[in-house]
């Protein structure tokens, strides 16, 4: 499977610490985000600012794949992990690589979060509770978000930005995760088409899926060694999902009238005969 734009295969990178500790890997360094400066108070100004910072001299009103680059370089985010996609999703982009202004503006507003630092610890805190299936960061006991005009502001200290989105987020992660899962689909499907070639959509689950659900690393390796399916409809898209939630890796509860799309009965059948009838519980068609 080769390589799709920025985004790739292996979810690599570095955590910085939060104010409860939250957000680090362990075996790994706190990263220290490039330019970052300390935390400081959301202003739409300083977000605008940032925005600039990155925009496509070419193309005002937008930053482009290399401002993209230099943004999630600046952010310490590995380019081959699900982060850039985070990022996408929490920015409301409609095109791959590329922010409007007006979503910037827009999902920088909604997290107040006009400042490196502090947007890097937002996207890896989604990280810990979406992909890595870490415990919920706890509401602080006296904090709230008040209303202040159209504006949430943060009345506790603790709270670097607002994490009304995350706390939504935490309160179902499955439906969370399966928001960002359908974002993706629709970043990655050009406008006029109705599916995803098969390499966007297998670098997508390699970073999306894999890290959840063992059974979605099999599923890659039987399409890529298959090597004749070339492109993803919304519906298998999600039914691939459903799978890997429901399946078990060795497929003990797999039936297969279960009404799965043709690609994932064939990857069945492959697995039971990979590993051998005796060890895998695959009903035989008739």
């Amino acid at each position: 499977m080769g390589k799709f734009s920025f985004f790739c295969c292996s979810p690599n990178v570095s955590h910085i610490y939060d104010d409860n500790n939250h957000s680090v890997r362990a075996g790994t360094k706190p990263a220290t985000t490039k330019n970052a400066g300390k935390p400081e108070p959301y202003s739409e100004a300083r977000a605008r600012e940032l925005f600039k910072k990155y925009e496509d001299p070419d193309t005002p009103g937008e930053i482009g794949p290399e401002g993209f680059e230099k943004l999630c370089g600046d952010l310490d985010i590995s380019l081959e992990g699900a982060l850039p996609l985070v990022l996408a999703w929490q920015m409301h982009a409609t095109e791959m690589a590329k922010f409007k202004e007006s979503e910037w503006m827009q999902g920088t507003g909604e997290l107040r979060a006009s400042n490196l630092q502090v947007l890097s610890l937002v996207l890896r805190q989604l990280e810990d509770l979406l992909l890595l299936d870490k415990p919920p960061i706890t509401p602080p006991g006296t904090g709230s978000i008040k209303k202040r005009g159209n504006a949430p502001s943060i009345s506790d200290a603790s709270e670097l930005y607002d994490r009304n989105k995350y706390y939504r987020y935490a309160a179902d992660k499955n439906q969370a995760f399966a928001e960002l899962y359908a974002f993706c689909f629709a970043l990655a499907r050009p406008p006029t088409a109705r599916n995803i070639d098969m390499d966007t959509a297998s670098a997508f689950w390699s970073v999306l899926v894999v890290p959840k659900y063992a059974i979605m690393k099999d599923i890659i390796e039987f399409i890529n060694e298959k090597g004749t399916y070339k492109g993803v409809n919304k519906d298998l898209w999600n039914m691939v999902l459903e799978f890997s939630r429901t399946i078990q890796p060795d497929l003990s509860n797999y039936e297969a009238d279960g009404a799965w799309p043709t690609l994932l009965d064939d990857f069945a059948a492959w697995k039971k005969a990979k590993v051998g009838d005796g060890d895998v519980n695959v009903e035989a068609d008739d």
